[in-house]
C-alpha cells in the first residue's frame, strides 16, 4: 500500500519526509550499509497512513563508514561525527537532521542479537516514492509490527499512538502475516503477551472474522 499522504499523490515533487529520507538510503547504499526503513513510515507502507516528525532506519554501519558518511551529509544535514561513532561503537542511535526542513532521521545500529539479522534478512523493497518512482528496503510488516510492540514495552505501555500502529497494521495485513514466525520471535523478545492482546483487539475490531491461532 502505497502512503498516499506522503508520497503526494499526483504532485511532480516527493514530499519532504520521503525526499530527506531518500538522501540518507541513498548514501548507506552508495556506501553498502544493509538497512531497512523501519517506524512510522514503514508503518504507512504497510496500511498506516500518519504524519511524522521523523524517519527511523536500522542500518550495519561500521566504524570506516564514519568518515564518509558525515562528509556526504554534513552539507544538507545537521550531525556529530562525535554522535555516529558513539553509537556505532555501542550499537546504540543517533541522528541528523536536515538543514532545509528540519526534519530528523533517526539511524538505530544493527544489534548483535540473532532477531535483528533476522529483521534485516527479511527486509523487503518496497516502493516509496511513485514521482519519480522509486523504491527502498522497509522492515517487514511483522518484523515493523514486532518492533512496535518492543518499542511500547519499553517506554512502559503509555504511548496510545504506538498501539494505534499496532493495531492499524495487524487490521490492514490480516490474512497475509507470519503469524507463526511473529510468535517465535515475541517470544524472545519478551512481547509475547502484548502480541496476544494486539491479535485479540485487532480480532474484535474487524468483528470477529481473524484467525489469531496460526
Amino acid at each position: 500500500m502505497l502512503m498516499d499522504r506522503w508520497l503526494g499523490r499526483g504532485k511532480p515533487m516527493l514530499s519532504e519526509p520521503v525526499a530527506v529520507t531518500l538522501q540518507v538510503v541513498d548514501l548507506l547504499e552508495a556506501l553498502g550499509v544493509p538497512y531497512l526503513i523501519g517506524g512510522s513510515f514503514a508503518s504507512a507502507i504497510h496500511g498506516v497512513a500518519r504524519m511524522t516528525m521523523d524517519t527511523d532506519l536500522v542500518a550495519d554501519l561500521r566504524l570506516d563508514h564514519i568518515e564518509p558518511l558525515a562528509q556526504a551529509l554534513g552539507g544538507a544535514f545537521y550531525l556529530d561525527a562525535g554522535s555516529i561513532r558513539d553509537a556505532v561503537r555501542h550499537r546504540s542511535s543517533f541522528s541528523v537532521i536536515h538543514l532545509g526542513t528540519m526534519f530528523k532521521v533517526d539511524i538505530f545500529i544493527l544489534k548483535q542479537r540473532p532477531y535483528d539479522r533476522v529483521q534485516l534478512e527479511r527486509r523487503v523493497k518496497q516502493i516509496v516514492s511513485i514521482d519519480p518512482e522509486r523504491t527502498a528496503y522497509v522492515a517487514s510488516a511483522e518484523d515493523n509490527i514486532l518492533a512496535k510492540l518492543e518499542g511500547y514495552r519499553l517506554g512502559h505501555e503509555v504511548s496510545e499512538r504506538q498501539w494505534r500502529d499496532v493495531l492499524g497494521m495487524l487490521s490492514a495485513q490480516m490474512g497475509r502475516l507470519d503469524l507463526a514466525y511473529m510468535k517465535q520471535w515475541a517470544v524472545a523478545l519478551g512481547v509475547a503477551d502484548l502480541l496476544e492482546r494486539a491479535l485479540a483487539d485487532a480480532d474484535q475490531s474487524a468483528g470477529g472474522s481473524g484467525d489469531s491461532s496460526g
